[in-house]
């Protein structure tokens, strides 16, 4: 199986990973609809059968759930690299709120020990730079973390140039977790070359665009989704914006056709071409889902499909 060194970690990481925030569920502020556990552990168990070996997660994913159901999956396997994040927060009514106090990520790192049932955790993020004032008190408690041996390597998620210069000063920043996508390339002009001259280990997120790029998506689809479902009211799946990006899935679903592989596969594979991204994170919720994704695990555009994707974008802006 091929893998790719991370950044300044030991690690190396398959070209995916399986992104664990869908399985949080419905429910929560940024939930994904109705979610099984059974679905979700077979789901990541299948995952590593083919061969990827890194899950990312978050605690607030399902306000706990997904790293719950994680630990539950991994247990009696062999184990994968095991990512997550810290710095939302929420509270008895289950509402969400940020924080980077040094309390605040102590207690955080212990319940996420507890929920996955492990010893360590291989990578730690901040999820968000918020508030940005407490960013370096929130960096120089994980640097803390790092050398207690509750986590073995520390990385951010969702900063810009500038925060992460901010938090070298105290700490080598190891990696970055940005969104990037075919529908989201704003980490292009600054973000990345800015990892890539650090040798910042880069995994995106969204890479299928929260499933518009996988080729399932339809108008229908939109319209049935659940209310607690946060993508039916995002902007990227309302016209006029979802005809076009529909319109760029059957695109990608006309490239991949060649090589027997998924639109989702060929949108994955388009991230994976920037030199300063090391990995992609891809979302699953059953294991027909992983099935389909996992081809992107060694397969590569040319430089002609690059081409002929990018003359879409220019020609639909």
């Amino acid at each position: 199986m091929q893998t790719r060194r991370f950044g300044r970690t030991e690690m190396q990481i398959t070209p995916i990973g399986l992104g664990a925030w869908a399985i949080g569920g419905g429910n929560w502020s940024s939930g994904w609809g109705p979610q099984d556990d059974k679905a979700s552990i077979e789901t990541i168990q299948r995952a590593l059968d083919l061969g990827i070996n890194w899950i990312d997660t978050a605690a607030v994913y399902g306000l706990g759930r997904s790293e719950r159901v994680v630990g539950q999956a991994i247990k009696g396997r062999q184990r994968p690299y095991i990512f997550t994040k810290c710095s939302l927060v929420w509270d008895e009514q289950r509402n969400i709120g940020n924080s980077l106090k040094a309390d605040s990520i102590r207690r955080e790192v212990e319940e996420s020990l507890r929920r996955l049932d492990i010893d360590v955790i291989d990578l730690y993020q901040i999820h968000w730079p918020n508030p940005d004032p407490d960013i370096e008190e929130g960096w120089s408690t994980l640097a803390e973390l790092k050398k207690e041996g509750k986590v073995r390597h520390i990385g951010v998620s969702n900063f810009n140039v500038e925060q992460l210069r901010r938090a070298e000063k105290i700490a080598p920043v190891e990696t970055l977790q940005p969104p990037y996508s075919l529908l989201n390339r704003s980490i292009e002009q600054e973000i990345l070359p800015y990892c890539q001259q650090h040798d910042i280990g880069v995994i995106v997120y969204s890479p299928m665009a929260s499933g518009l790029l996988t080729g399932r998506m339809t108008p229908e689809r939109v319209a049935q989704m659940p209310e607690d479902d946060w993508r039916k009211h995002a902007e990227q799946f309302q016209e006029p914006r979802l005809s076009r990006n529909l319109q760029l899935a059957s695109l990608l679903g006309e490239i991949g056709k060649a090589h027997q592989v998924s639109a989702g596969v060929v949108a994955l594979a388009w991230t994976l071409h920037n030199p300063a991204v090391t990995a992609a994170i891809a979302g699953a919720r059953q294991p027909y889902q992983i099935e389909e994704l996992a081809p992107a695990l060694d397969f590569s555009l040319s430089e002609s499909e690059i081409r002929q994707i990018e003359q879409f974008i220019a020609e639909h802006p």
